[in-house]
């Protein structure tokens, strides 16, 4: 792929996913915020306001606030940002699969970036998915984002890119 195309690319998905995110977090403030959860499906999805300080599942929003910013705030801006390097340098996410995991994940990630700078460190939740006592933690788009990137990225190393050889350059 082509440098300017490949900079639309990224530019699109990166918007798409702080975009998409940033909407649906500001109606589950709007509208979550002091109602009850709102089941759906037979409670196989839940929709339910929450503000997480810690990362995935509240890990380590027991720190103390000062080290809470510089892991989640300077450290993870600083892993965005040499993330967006390599999906943009690297001959590996030349490939539409490998550019699009590799966008997904860092849109995700500076979404929820932007939250914790706009919240007081704290991200928005409002998601939550399951049947009876199994269920998932509460999440938001940003983390679906995240997560469906790194499932882009496993599936295109482990299926296709090795059978790929370099035409993935061409594409």
């Amino acid at each position: 792929m082509r440098a300017p195309q490949k900079a639309i690319f990224i530019i699109l998905i990166l918007a798409s996913c702080v975009g998409c995110d940033q909407v649906t977090k500001s109606a589950a403030q709007k509208h979550l915020t002091s109602s009850q959860p709102v089941y759906l499906l037979g409670d196989v999805l839940r929709f339910q306001h929450s503000r997480n300080k810690g990362a995935i599942l509240g890990l380590g929003a027991d720190l103390p606030d000062a080290l809470r910013f510089w892991l989640l705030i300077v450290g993870v801006g600083i892993v965005l940002i040499g993330t967006l390097w390599f999906v943009w340098v690297s001959q590996e996410m030349s490939h539409p699969m490998g550019l699009l995991g590799g966008s997904m994940i860092v849109g995700g990630g500076f979404s929820n970036l932007i939250d914790r700078l706009l919240n007081d460190g704290k991200v928005v939740d409002f998601m939550n998915v399951g049947v009876g006592a199994l269920r998932t933690g509460i999440f938001n788009l940003a983390d679906v984002a995240i997560m469906t990137g790194t499932g882009l990225l496993l599936a295109w190393s482990v299926f296709f890119r090795g059978s790929e050889g370099q035409e993935g350059d061409d594409v």
